[in-house]
């Protein structure tokens, strides 16, 4: 409850609270609604840096982070693909938050008390010259009061830039809006849950179409699409916005092949042309599924299913549609060049690069070298230049993903 002898404005507050609540709520991917909290709760206390880690069985994953130290604004943030956890014990500090459901405030992390039962870890500062002062760590609870995740932001800043603690208004009103954002939290979630559920029901008709798989491959895409934009000098908004729905969307690339016969989606020998002909119809029934546009995410799942096996110079397929919904599909002339819809252009790369840096039963993965000197090769002919630009620029970030959503081992 919002302490009133510590925040005037109690009215602004909660009309500001309820404004970033609406605009959370427009929001489609877990990273874009983590990214948006981050930047929300770092805004209102001047937070240099911050991070959120979300419960993950006995663990708090590492989830998202920001450090305006370190990071330029606008520039892709590599350090989102961090892959590691941190146990859910009183040991750390945000253990220690996830452990107890109370908010924890420190105004020097260098001078903590030995009789406490958590301790600073100073990896991080040693590591990168960077020097923590206060810290302030918050609990995301659910509805049900269960604790799903953990903030942190660090070095509250003054006018002259200098670290201070976080002042009492900030312990009242990070928690409120901690718990609210846990509501787009756990929608996020779920969505990205139900896409991996028909993922798997697409993964029962084909091997290859795995959890891991679309996830690296909606990774892959939209920050292929971020340095595109930055490239472009798109709107830093516009960028957030593609980037929200792009990372959905390309997941859902292949789900047409559930339309498809396991006789041919599974066979072990080279496809006849008459069997080819009918894998290609997986783009169609992609694009029927998203037929009835309710929403932009919509919209762009259509496009990316029906266009992520075009190419640049017109080679590819299905091409232009006359009707999609007659049997067998009318087709007209082939789709080149900037007719592809530019999110079909860069799933169209991701998905490639992603079938040839995995394993499959016919072939081991490709080095990187050999996959870089294919598509220098391929650019203006399979790929869109700029898009093949993109993602070489880009290539530390690329690998990033792929470890952090990795096959399991066979």
């Amino acid at each position: 409850m919002l302490n009133l002898s510590q925040i005037g404005n109690t009215s602004g507050i909660l009309v500001e609270i309820i404004a970033i609540n609406e605009q959370l709520n427009q929001l489609k991917d877990l990273d874009a609604i983590l990214d948006r909290i981050l930047t929300e709760v770092r805004r209102l206390t001047h937070a240099d840096a911050g991070t959120i880690f979300l419960v993950e069985k006995d663990n708090l994953k590492f989830s998202y982070v920001h450090n305006d130290t370190f990071m330029k604004a606008g520039e892709i943030n590599k350090d989102i693909y961090a892959n590691f956890t941190i146990p859910i014990n009183i040991g750390s500090i945000v253990g220690y938050v996830a452990s107890t459901g109370e908010p924890l405030n420190i105004d020097d992390a260098y001078n903590l008390a030995p009789s406490l039962p958590f301790q600073f870890n100073k990896n991080f500062d040693e590591k990168t010259g960077y020097k923590t002062t206060s810290i302030f760590t918050v609990p995301i609870k659910t509805s049900q009061g269960d604790v799903a995740g953990v903030i942190q932001i660090i070095n509250a800043r003054n006018a002259e830039g200098s670290s201070v603690p976080f002042p009492p208004d900030a312990q009242v009103l990070i928690p409120l809006l901690a718990n609210n954002a846990s509501v787009a939290i756990e929608r996020a979630i779920m969505t990205r849950e139900l896409i991996l559920r028909m993922i798997r029901m697409a993964e029962l008709r084909d091997p290859s179409e795995t959890g891991p798989h679309v996830q690296r491959v909606g990774g892959y895409s939209a920050e292929i699409y971020h340095k595109w934009a930055l490239n472009k000098g798109v709107d830093a908004k516009e960028i957030k916005k593609t980037k929200d729905l792009l990372r959905v969307a390309a997941m859902l690339h292949d789900v047409g092949k559930v339309g498809i016969s396991d006789k041919i989606l599974k066979k072990p020998d080279k496809l006849t042309d008459e069997e080819f002909a009918i894998i290609e119809l997986h783009t169609i029934y992609g694009a029927q599924l998203f037929a009835k546009s309710t929403s932009e995410l919509d919209t762009m799942s259509r496009e990316i299913a029906i266009g992520h096996h075009e190419k640049w110079t017109g080679k590819g397929y299905p091409g232009q549609l006359i009707d999609m919904w007659s049997n067998p599909p009318q087709l007209g002339a082939p789709k080149k060049g900037e007719e592809i819809p530019l999110m079909a252009r860069i799933v169209a790369l991701a998905d490639v690069f992603d079938a040839l840096t995995s394993r499959r039963s016919y072939k081991p993965p490709w080095p990187d070298e050999k996959i870089i000197a294919l598509f220098k090769e391929e650019s203006g002919n399979h790929f869109d230049p700029d898009v093949v630009a993109a993602f070489l620029d880009i290539f530390e970030v690329i690998k990033l993903i792929r470890a952090k959503y990795a096959d399991s081992p066979i």
